[in-house]
């Protein structure tokens, strides 16, 4: 029998992909827990129609994506940190601090966990923070750190 799977399932396939099992394995444990329907024509349409639109959603996620990566690199962010003797930076600025800033000052609303920085910024001037906002979009965000 062949079965159109609605979720992954493991051993067996993944979501949305047409699989040949036993007849009793099928009546038994897939369609009983909802895990796929019986490969129909009605159904083989049905399975169509939602990877187009998936489709449609993740090319307009894309574009959204990159026209917040062109605002993003045009901007910049700026933090003010203090400073101990000899002009030595004294502090850290972490990837919260620059998102709430990025909020404050530009009205732009980036996740702190897209923030890619492997360790607080500790010096004084300009840096380049990448933004991931899609698994295909880095944006590289300018942050300047100055005195207080």
């Amino acid at each position: 029998m062949e079965i159109v799977l609605l979720e992954d399932v493991k051993a067996l396939g993944k979501k949305g992909q047409i699989v040949k099992v036993n007849d009793g394995y099928a009546r038994n444990f897939i369609l009983p827990k909802k895990l796929g329907v019986e490969a129909t024509s009605k159904n083989l349409n049905d399975l169509k129609l939602q990877k187009a639109n998936a489709a449609k959603v993740a090319a307009e996620q894309l574009a959204a994506a990159k026209e917040l990566a062109e605002q993003i690199e045009k901007v910049s962010v700026t933090l003010k940190m203090k400073a101990g003797e000899g002009g030595k930076a004294f502090g850290s600025i972490s990837s919260k601090e620059i998102a709430a800033a990025a909020a404050d000052q530009l009205k732009l609303d980036i996740d702190k966990k897209k923030l890619v920085l492997p360790e607080p910024i500790k010096t004084f001037g300009n840096h380049e923070v990448p933004v991931k906002l899609h698994k295909d979009v880095i944006a590289k965000l300018t942050v300047k750190v100055t005195e207080a």
